[in-house]
């Protein structure tokens, strides 16, 4: 196995176009594993531990511009308060210590179906930033994942960041799975209110062969919230809310859950988060009514 250590981002991209199989390490929580238990044997890694580009964030023209190689301990202490769904997802990944290593870049390229990390991302409207020696592009998250731990980067590309607005609204996040953390969900799911613009955005995890949005449950309860009067939430419009979310997954059966289990998961989930992120937004200026 040959190890690549570059000590630039430009030294990345470079050894990625001279090697396209290399496959990338930062934290290692992912390819280590795999290595370790034989599941995989890359010809070439490329370590990019080294790469102090990608380690920061900085703010540009209103929206985040979050590092590949952040940790996510450092995403919830400087960022909790601006992107708040994806830092309470964050604390659901692994231990304390996979959190000091583990990245928001490294869960991306993995690209599983169950990455805590992908329906706030949704939610959101992120986007992915990839570079290679031919340049750099925005790829938006509902358009990176493609099939089962597969993902939108040509052979020559590497993450860069990601690309989030902060919060204008509550957002929230919910995991099920045997412990809060420590654990491969069985499902998830991820809500973020946008008043600005009046509407609400999703994320299902683990319950799909991608990462996905609920649509049709997005427009349908950005229709139905009283976003200038904050009226209290109707508890039929919670219900078809989570029908809705539930009926835009396609779950499987397999050793963590059945798929009917994870449908209904993912319904009181849906209605849950729903009804803590209304309340947040009633009580940001009023009680409500």
């Amino acid at each position: 196995m040959e190890f690549l250590r570059p000590a630039s981002w430009r030294e990345a991209l470079e050894a990625k176009a001279a090697h396209p199989d290399a496959t990338p390490i930062a934290g290692g929580t992912d390819v280590m594993v795999e290595i370790n238990f034989d599941h995989r044997r890359p010809s070439t890694l490329l370590d990019l531990t080294g790469v102090p580009e990608l380690t920061g964030w900085s703010e540009e023209g209103g929206e985040l511009r979050i590092g590949a190689g952040l940790p996510y301990t450092n995403l919830i202490n400087e960022l909790g308060d601006r992107v708040p769904g994806l830092a309470i997802a964050s604390r659901t990944v692994g231990s304390p210590q996979i959190r000091n290593r583990g990245t928001l870049g490294g869960n991306l390229g993995s690209a599983s179906p169950a990455g805590d990390g992908h329906p706030p991302l949704l939610a959101s409207d992120a986007r992915i930033e990839v570079e290679s020696v031919r340049g750099k592009r925005l790829i938006p998250a509902t358009e990176f994942f493609t099939g089962v731990k597969r993902n939108a980067l040509a052979e020559d590309e590497l993450i860069a960041a990601v690309h989030i607005a902060p919060a204008t609204g509550a957002q929230q996040f919910s995991k099920v799975g045997t412990r809060n953390a420590m654990v491969i969900a069985v499902c998830t799911f991820a809500i973020a209110l946008h008043p600005d613009r009046k509407q609400v955005g999703t994320g299902i995890g683990s319950a799909a062969p991608t990462p996905l949005r609920a649509l049709a449950a997005e427009e349908f309860l950005s229709a139905e919230l009283d976003w200038e009067q904050r009226r209290p939430l109707e508890e039929s419009v919670a219900r078809r809310f989570g029908e809705l979310v539930a009926q835009a997954a396609s779950p499987i059966d397999d050793v963590r859950g059945t798929a009917d289990y994870r449908r209904h998961a993912l319904a009181v989930m849906a209605r849950r988060t729903l009804s803590w992120v209304w309340n947040d937004h009633c009580s940001g200026r009023q009680e409500c009514a």
